[in-house]
């Protein structure tokens, strides 16, 4: 047991020093767009359920690879909060509240929009990519996914979790979400578990930007900046000591 709580502690340790303290103090309140994302994929479904609504939701919402490209991409931003049909709202909104508050608390609430979009995005886009290469290439879909409704917050949640996993030291989270994701794709081929694994790859590539940029923008360290400003030290100077101590013998 205390082999566990140490693994645990090395691994979340960070992860949850983060998180506790904004929530303790500020509960709900330190999750103001988290709560609305929930709120808004509550409403969605309530409407898309209604004879008057499912029309309109699809309208603004729901994106198939068979749709224009720019239609497509005007309608992603919402299509992240817009429950699938097929599955229980309950868990999209259980995984918004856990995965997007988080991410809120740990990177703030628009970068954590911006990789939940560009995770959605990388899905939308490989899509149509995975429709022109056919069902035969290795990341291949047949065309009648080209019809399919692609809609909901699982790749975003995938994209969050690994890259807050990355952020904050626990890897082996990170790996476990990406094997998880290999094997849905093994046991079940099927149009969203491709789009997670290239969810997982844009999130992948903005974690190599962000380890990139970290390592070539660290401002130099103190000391380092002193030794610029005056240079190598010198050392002892062989010269001035042997010219004090001639001067004290000469001395009377």
């Amino acid at each position: 047991m205390g082999m566990l709580a140490r693994w645990a502690r090395a691994e979340w340790g960070l992860l949850y020093a983060t998180v506790r303290e904004p929530l303790r103090k500020g509960r709900l309140r330190a999750l103001p767009m988290t709560l609305g994302a929930v709120c808004l994929t509550a409403f969605l479904q309530y409407v898309q359920n209604q004879a008057w609504g499912y029309r309109l939701v699809q309208d603004l919402g729901a994106v198939r690879a068979e749709d224009p490209l720019w239609l497509a991409l005007l309608r992603t931003p919402l299509s992240l909060f817009v429950p699938a049909l097929d599955l229980p709202v309950w868990g999209a909104l259980a995984q918004i509240l856990c995965v997007f508050g988080i991410a809120e608390v740990c990177l703030g609430w628009w970068r954590t929009l911006l990789i939940a979009y560009v995770a959605t995005l990388a899905g939308t886009l490989f899509a149509r990519v995975g429709i022109a290469l056919g069902p035969h290439a290795p990341f291949g879909l047949p065309w009648t996914d080209a019809h399919v409704v692609d809609t909901g917050p699982s790749a975003a949640v995938v994209g969050l979790a690994v890259y807050v996993a990355w952020r904050y030291g626990a890897y082996l989270t990170a790996g476990a979400v990406t094997a998880a994701m290999v094997v849905e794709v093994l046991v079940k081929e099927n149009l969203a578990g491709k789009e997670h694994l290239a969810a997982l790859m844009a999130v992948g590539a903005l974690c190599l930007a962000a380890a990139r940029r970290h390592r070539t923008g660290l401002p130099p360290s103190p000391r380092r900046q002193r030794t610029r400003r005056e240079g190598p030290d010198p050392g002892p100077d062989p010269d001035g000591a042997r010219g004090e101590r001639v001067s004290r013998t000469l001395r009377p």
